[in-house]
């Protein structure tokens, strides 16, 4: 999307907020959930992604990128001594998601592979209230007017109108609500990485097709407002820089600029550290820079962690 966000939310009939809901800052801001206790772990999950885990001088990020996705996975689930509701959840890998719908006199299809979805046995509950949702009404849509709101989107023909909430899921699966995307943006070559933007709205795009998929599946194809909106959470990054976003389905009535929009919240740009020395720098036989970790960013680890625990605590 060469617009970035701005075109998701036209695509998506979506307001942007800036920052995080007050559902997840509540987890943040909470000391009773003891997220501190955990940075001490998220410092060394850092260390051991970008520093140990290879033997080469410098890890490509190809090789660290998911290491520490995994590493700091592990600390998340950690929290599931504290709150056992967290153990019905599950990461699955390489699902496709198909959602179509109309906009104006377009038809759009969102479909692919979803990144890492985490799903849960419940649904995340909406975050926003319905007078917030309502006051969305008067929200006016961005246009890019003489430019065409589909500029450089493919062009293909749709043989089958899908929506699909992932193709690795059978009839009965438990494990049955969307809860969280990942996107690791691991390329070594920059060339081939989104930049923040791009990657900002393929999260949307993402999150939007996944909830309106699952909203399909549980209220049907006719365009609506929903009683009960569904949230779907998104995390980016390339292994140092992260994009947090929380997205809020409530209506697949998509194709007037009209009425009642969907809810995007959004972080952006966030570093978890500043620099990672793989090996010290020598000047003259004095280490002048040793190796290691430098400007490590705690909350954003705890950002990280409270989407985790969204919809648990």
């Amino acid at each position: 999307l060469f617009p970035g966000v701005r075109q998701a939310q036209w695509l998506t009939k979506t307001k942007l907020v800036e920052g995080l809901p007050p559902a997840v800052q509540g987890i943040l801001d909470s000391p009773a959930h003891g997220l501190q206790e955990l940075e001490e772990r998220a410092k060394h999950a850092v260390s051991h992604a970008r520093l140990w885990d290879t033997a080469e001088v410098a890890p490509r990020r190809e090789q660290y990128c998911p290491v520490l996705f995994e590493n700091l996975i592990h600390i998340c689930r950690l929290m599931s001594g504290r709150y056992p509701s967290l153990s019905k959840r599950m990461l699955a890998r390489d699902c496709r998601i198909a959602a179509t719908w109309e906009r104006e006199s377009i038809l759009l299809q969102v479909r692919g592979l979803s990144g890492i979805l985490m799903n849960s046995m419940t649904p995340i509950p909406p975050v926003a209230s319905k007078e917030e949702i309502l006051a969305t009404k008067e929200h006016v849509l961005e246009t890019f007017y003489p430019i065409a709101p589909t500029i450089d989107l493919q062009e293909v023909n749709v043989y089958k109108e899908l929506n699909d909430t992932g193709q690795c899921f059978g009839d009965g699966y438990p494990y049955s609500h969307p809860h969280t995307l990942f996107f690791l943006e691991s390329a070594n070559v920059r060339t081939n990485r989104f930049r923040p933007e791009q990657l900002r709205a393929k999260m949307l795009m993402f999150a939007f097709g996944n909830a309106l998929a699952k909203a399909k599946e549980l209220h049907g194809n006719d365009p609506k407002v929903l009683e009960q909106p569904v949230v779907v959470q998104s995390i980016g990054t390339d292994g140092q820089l992260f994009q947090f976003m929380v997205f809020q389905l409530n209506t697949t009535d998509l194709v007037s600029n009209d009425g009642i929009k969907n809810l995007v919240w959004i972080d952006s740009d966030q570093n978890l550290y500043e620099k990672a020395q793989c090996v010290p720098e020598v000047k003259k036989g004095v280490v002048t820079k040793p190796a290691g970790i430098s400007g490590f960013q705690p909350d954003t680890f705890k950002k990280f962690l409270a989407l985790y625990l969204h919809g648990t605590v």
